[in-house]
């Protein structure tokens, strides 16, 4: 009763008014799933393709009716009849029907709709929750949530050339008390920011984006929201970072084009993250170097490797043999995990599997270019990763995926909170008074 019966697709709108796709796919039981596709902002050269249909007369050649399409008249003809519970066997057809290495005759967007769509009406059927159904299981871990509340970068019209400050409830007893912490922080970072006279207007993923006297001010911050709020920095909330290095790196060097112009060196970039590491209760690091810069990555994380969590996303791209050379190659200690850089489920979970076989860590994310979608919820609950990244506690499409994992809390009774455990081998608790707060620009 799981055959695939029809399937359909349309060009909707994501999160910063840009066309994405969504997929519907109904199987012969009448059941049905539907998926809509996001969009990054700040994306690894290497990412499976996102097709556009590069019309400027719609959408400023953003467009995604190529990829529509390409889901009603190639793909829906070749996997009518195919049974939806094969998702393995189901992707490698989408795989072999692209039959290009970076999914760019189809599209990524084309292809993961129907990934998930296939899997989403499959779970229906069934009456389960998607995560249940992905993973049947007794034991299940709720993630520590990273929540993006200052923004830079690309992700802002802001001088600061870092695009993600993150806190991460690490001391919270469950999922429910880790999403309080961050809203009541939240809150107090908006009035630390009024109250210095700055803009509270948000970015992309719903973090406020001023402009700041340095790239460093962030930091201090989210110290003083954190305290204010009536937690302690580097024992309640963390602080993760996520300076997309990519985005610096012109010619060998890291260019800090938003802020004062300055060039560093790789090893300038590692020694500024080590100084940053011995003043902040920072725990994570993510693409602290750029995805070209394989020798840099190497030596940060021969310095840095046994006292942070290093992300690799730009360099990895949630692609499984990228990541099996960087693991082969020393370069980092986790990977961040985003379905529409790889462009179907069960390469997603196979690079998962990978990461944990090796010793690294995973951190399931969204994309700057989000829906109401809420698939990344469910997604990070069956593979136990631990770790999601979703945006701040404001923008609906980035409330929908904490409020998900809400009802799962609330629906699983007394699933576990990953909590600081998934840190445990990088950090040791400390207090912010442990911290030697720099106030030098930087």
């Amino acid at each position: 009763m799981s055959a695939i019966k029809s399937m359909d697709a349309m060009e909707i709108l994501d999160s910063r008014g840009n066309p994405t796709v969504q997929v519907t796919v109904v199987l012969e039981s009448g059941a049905a799933g539907t998926a809509k596709i996001p969009s990054g902002a700040s994306t690894g050269k290497h990412e499976a393709v996102e097709l556009r249909d590069g019309d400027p007369s719609r959408y400023g050649g953003k467009g995604v009716l190529k990829a529509v399409s390409n889901v009603v008249n190639i793909i829906q003809p070749a996997v009518v009849g195919y049974e939806s519970e094969d998702q393995s066997g189901l992707d490698a057809r989408l795989i072999g029907l692209d039959g290009t290495p970076n999914k760019g005759r189809l599209g990524a967007n084309a292809i993961l709709g129907v990934s998930i769509a296939a899997a989403k009406a499959t779970a229906a059927e069934k009456k389960l929750p998607l995560y249940r159904y992905l993973t049947p299981q007794q034991n299940y871990l709720l993630p520590v949530p990273m929540f993006n509340v200052l923004n830079g970068g690309v992700h802002s019209d802001s001088n600061v050339d870092f695009q993600e400050f993150m806190i991460a409830p690490v001391g919270a007893p469950s999922f429910a008390e880790a999403v309080r912490a961050a809203a009541e922080t939240f809150q107090s970072l908006k009035a630390v920011l009024r109250q210095r006279g700055y803009s509270t207007s948000v970015g992309d993923e719903g973090g406020f984006a001023p402009r700041l006297r340095s790239n460093r001010e962030p930091m201090e911050l989210l110290l003083e929201a954190i305290g204010r709020a009536g937690y302690k920095a580097g024992e309640d909330i963390a602080i993760n970072i996520d300076p997309a290095a990519s985005e610096l790196f012109v010619d060998g060097a890291y260019v800090f084009r938003k802020s004062d112009g300055s060039k560093r060196s790789p090893a300038d970039m590692i020694s500024l993250w080590s100084d940053w590491l011995n003043q902040y209760p920072i725990w994570s690091l993510e693409d602290g170097l750029a995805e070209d810069d394989w020798t840099g990555w190497r030596e940060l994380t021969r310095q840095l490797g046994d006292k942070v969590q290093l992300v690799g996303d730009d360099i990895f791209v949630t692609n499984p043999a990228i990541l099996q050379k960087g693991i082969s190659q020393g370069i980092a200690n986790s990977v961040l995990i985003k379905l529409n850089q790889i462009g179907t489920i069960t390469e997603t979970l196979r690079c998962i599997d990978l990461a944990r076989q090796n010793g690294y860590t995973a951190v399931v994310s969204h994309r700057s270019g989000e829906t109401d979608d809420t698939t990344i919820a469910d997604f990070t609950v069956a593979t136990g990763a631990g770790q999601i990244k979703t945006g701040s506690v404001c923008r609906g499409e980035r409330i929908a995926k904490y409020n998900r994992l809400l009802e799962i809390e609330k629906e699983l009774g007394s699933a576990k909170y990953a909590g600081r455990s998934v840190y445990a081998r990088w950090q040791q608790v400390e207090s912010e008074s442990t911290h030697e707060i720099s106030r030098s620009a930087g």
